[in-house]
């Protein structure tokens, strides 16, 4: 058995919001595929993201509590001194590298590549990968375990219970074509 939970991943905050997405990837995370890691900046983001889409606070707090208290040592710390060293086409996005540095993770999870150049990256040992090509690789390295969490997953999904097929949909409709594509082709 291929163990991938020496990967350590910074999950950006556009891989986390996207509740089809956020599923799979703590899923495959629960089930040690790899390790997750995320910052006080990225919860911040969510946060402001799940509130302009009129998530009520305390359903908030519940949702980042349950992650958290789920992924202990995911929680990235003492990594801001690092932000105003870094330079990326989009300042804001500084605090996701400076997180990754700091917990020396393998890659950053985003559906945002372009703000995080191939080059610049890999001066820090880092590369990005978005969501899709990340969920794919992750079953590539362990296809058991990675349909053994699947099927865990839609086992414990509610509102709506769905079926397996079902919720590859979502995935595809969602932008995980090539993940629902290779996790119905093991099904």
């Amino acid at each position: 058995m291929i163990h991938s939970v020496r990967f350590t991943c910074v999950l950006d905050t556009n891989v986390i919001y996207p509740i089809e997405t956020r599923d799979l990837l703590l899923w495959f995370a629960h089930f040690d595929l790899y390790t997750p890691k995320w910052s006080k900046h990225i919860f911040d983001e969510w946060e402001d993201v799940m509130r302009r889409k009129g998530v009520t606070d305390e359903d908030i707090l519940k949702r980042t509590t349950t992650v958290n208290d789920a992924f202990p040592d995911a929680f990235v710390e003492n990594y801001t001194p690092l932000i105003s060293s870094l330079t990326l086409p989009d300042e804001k996005d500084k605090h996701i590298l400076a997180a990754a540095i700091k917990t020396n993770a393998n890659i950053i999870v985003t559906n945002n590549l372009k703000d995080f150049p191939a080059e610049y990256l890999a001066q820090y040992g880092l590369s990005a990968k978005s969501a899709d090509d990340f969920l794919t690789d992750i079953i590539d390295l362990n296809h058991e375990t990675a349909i053994k969490a699947f099927k865990t997953l839609v086992l414990y999904r509610r509102n709506p219970e769905l079926d397996e097929f079902e919720v590859l949909d979502r995935y595809r409709n969602c932008g995980l074509e090539n993940t629902a594509n290779y996790l119905h082709s093991l099904l």
